[in-house]
């Protein structure tokens, strides 16, 4: 049996087949035309495959490659097409995309350029290999509206459905976006207050002189404006569960009046005089650290240890591994079905892109670009010009072991000949190796310069 990846390269020039030499890493596999191309790709199923576009005798038509990518796409939507092409119209290039190509390779042809965008394909390949187990749509949900095979995220589940049916007090911390207010319908929905109200409100987004009526309530004549009586949020969450959203950002003056309640279960309306208990489940959310601002005198101490009887931290999207791209997909879904839009599948680099970007906005960043890509994408596939995201932010993967290995025989050899004063004998014996290895070394790696060099 054949160890080595297959490639398939469909092309009648013989100067390229003999290029697809260099291609050591895999198992060539040649084909002279659009049905013998097929008839292999039936039989070999190669993950890569590179087509040429100017297969036609007619080298202004391009019709029989492009016929050739189509055909490809279809039989195997996974397989990897990359074109080459000495046409470098940017119409036949977006043509070619739009129907399914991973990428354009314009002649003349460079053999280590190539094969690098061969290794590229085949990396990309196993990447979405790794995430084919999350095509299916009909992901379970650990807890509604929640999608996730994140471990991190899984052990928050645990502890949600573990605390839920308690009436324990629980502080919900997480960045921006990372699902609070779906961990606290799910607090209050395995809950035995499920049939009661789940009232939520956010602290940050009321101007202070309001959010005291909102939370409390007022009688009649209360103040200029209150013509009648009316229930505040908590009164309002009564045999429920009340969400106290971004409660960091609770004013100082309020604190002392939440915390009173917290003890004692009892509320006064603005303008009333008698208290009213209040069978209520509290639950809270920010995105500060509250002992922070407990440092700054921003809150309060007591406060807090009323509010984190139980603490649940919710990690970033970023740090929750593989969740990224398997929400995409079922967000691809939802949004595909909401605008009578045909699903779409996520190009390589697409998928490439979601796995690697850190979401400084979590999910709500996400659904956002996903909703974006679903309504601009034209072709069959999203593209990263359909999800928008700032490429800048994006880091570069190393292209395969060897660079890795490479950088950090460079970063170590940098150091110790920093840390011992360009002293070559000292940084050779540090690292462990002969004077001459170091020298070899510093030269492939071009550090420093001959006068360094004949000390």
């Amino acid at each position: 049996m054949n160890e080595k990846p297959y490639l398939l390269v469909v092309e009648n020039d013989p100067g390229f087949q003999a290029i697809s030499e260099s291609f050591e890493k895999y198992a060539v596999i040649i084909a002279h035309d659009s049905k013998e191309a097929i008839a292999k790709l039936r039989r070999f199923e190669p993950r890569v495959v590179i087509l040429d576009l100017d297969t036609s005798s007619d080298p202004l038509q391009h019709e029989e490659g492009l016929n050739t990518l189509r055909e490809i796409v279809s039989l195997c939507p996974n397989t990897k097409v990359i074109l080459v092409t000495a046409q470098t119209s940017r119409k036949i290039a977006v043509k070619a995309v739009s129907l399914g190509a991973y990428d354009i390779y314009v002649k003349p042809i460079d053999p280590c350029a190539l094969t690098m965008m061969v290794d590229r394909a085949y990396y990309i390949d196993t990447l979405e290999k790794e995430h084919q187990q999350f095509t299916d749509f009909s992901v379970e949900e650990p807890i509604k509206g929640l999608v996730t095979k994140s471990s991190l995220m899984q052990k928050v589940c645990r502890t949600v459905q573990k605390v839920a049916t308690s009436n324990i007090t629980i502080l919900l911390h997480g960045e921006s976006g990372t699902g609070k207010e779906v961990l606290a319908r799910a607090l209050h929905e395995q809950s035995s207050r499920a049939k009661g109200p789940f009232i939520a409100i956010n602290c940050a987004a009321i101007p202070e002189n309001l959010l005291e009526s909102e939370l409390f309530g007022y009688e009649k004549g209360a103040f200029t404006g209150a013509i009648k009586q009316t229930l505040g949020k908590i009164e309002l969450a009564n045999k429920g569960t009340l969400f106290l959203d971004e409660i960091g950002d609770l004013p100082l003056s309020l604190q002392p009046k939440l915390l009173r309640f917290l003890q004692e279960r009892l509320i006064e309306r603005l303008g009333g005089r008698s208290p009213i208990a209040v069978d209520v489940r509290v639950v809270c959310a920010t995105h500060h650290h509250l002992q922070e601002l407990i440092q700054a005198h921003s809150f309060r101490e007591d406060l807090y240890y009323r509010l984190s009887e139980v603490t649940i931290s919710i990690p970033p999207l970023r740090e929750r591994q593989g969740d990224a791209a398997m929400m995409a997909r079922v967000l691809i879904n939802k949004y595909a079905k909401e605008f009578k839009r045909p699903v779409k599948r996520m190009t390589a680099q697409v998928l490439d892109t979601i796995h690697r970007y850190a979401w400084p906005g979590n999910v709500r960043e996400l659904e956002n670009r996903i909703k974006r890509a679903v309504i601009m994408a034209e072709g069959p596939h999203i593209t990263l010009a359909d999800l928008d995201l700032p490429q800048s932010d994006l880091p570069t993967i190393p292209f395969n072991l060897k660079q890795i290995r490479d950088s950090a025989e460079k970063e170590a050899i940098q150091l110790a000949i920093n840390y011992c004063n360009s002293n070559i004998s000292k940084a050779a014996q540090i690292l462990g190796v002969t004077r001459p290895t170091l020298y070899n070394l510093m030269e492939k790696f071009a550090i420093g310069d001959p006068a360094l060099l004949s000390k």
